[in-house]
């Protein structure tokens, strides 16, 4: 399994081809698991009879406060990777060279964190505590897959350099301060 994941990572795709899975997973992420949050959210807090999370216009001042700089925190992210790295978010598009120039040396997974504030901002805009309840869930499951099975993929692909970015940088909480004393 190693070997072929290792296989798969090493392929080299064109800007063009990048691109285009960006373009085919930007709906699903921006638009379609935000949709799902909220109707599932919506079913959570009536089943569970939740009040709204904020009164208005809180809500919507919280929402865009996280919404905004999660968004473009996630979408930086994803610019390093396509245009540093080479690759994509997506494993089967991988990254050929190690990422950790901003905003990678802020902590190791800003794309994570950025799609979390964003998806929390969306459950804050639509007054649901379902749907943070949701994303929380989600932002587990995706943490854990990212800290056992992703960091042992980076690892196995990048070797020492990867364990030294690893061992210098945060897993999700940036560190803003002192960031070029940090850089090799």
């Amino acid at each position: 399994m190693k070997e072929k994941f290792l296989k798969q990572a090493s392929r080299t795709y064109s800007p063009r081809q990048r691109y285009l899975m960006l373009v085919f997973l930007a709906p699903i992420f921006l638009l379609g698991l935000p949709w799902l949050f909220i109707w599932l959210g919506g079913i959570v807090d009536r089943w569970l009879q939740l009040p709204a999370i904020l009164p208005q216009p809180f809500n919507l001042v919280a929402g865009i406060l996280l919404i905004l700089p999660g968004w473009g925190f996630a979408l930086w992210s994803i610019y390093s990777q396509f245009t540093i790295g080479r690759g994509t978010p997506v494993p089967l598009m991988a990254t050929r060279q190690l990422v950790i120039q901003p905003p990678y040396t802020y902590c190791r997974n800003p794309m994570a964190l950025g799609t979390i504030v964003m998806y929390l901002g969306v459950a804050f805009l639509f007054h649901s505590i379902g749907a943070a309840i949701l994303v929380l869930i989600f932002s587990t499951c995706l943490l854990l897959y990212i800290k056992f099975l992703e960091e042992k993929e980076m690892e196995a692909r990048f070797g020492g350099e990867y364990r030294a970015y690893r061992q210098r940088t945060p897993f999700l909480v940036p560190r803003f301060r002192n960031q070029h004393q940090d850089m090799p």
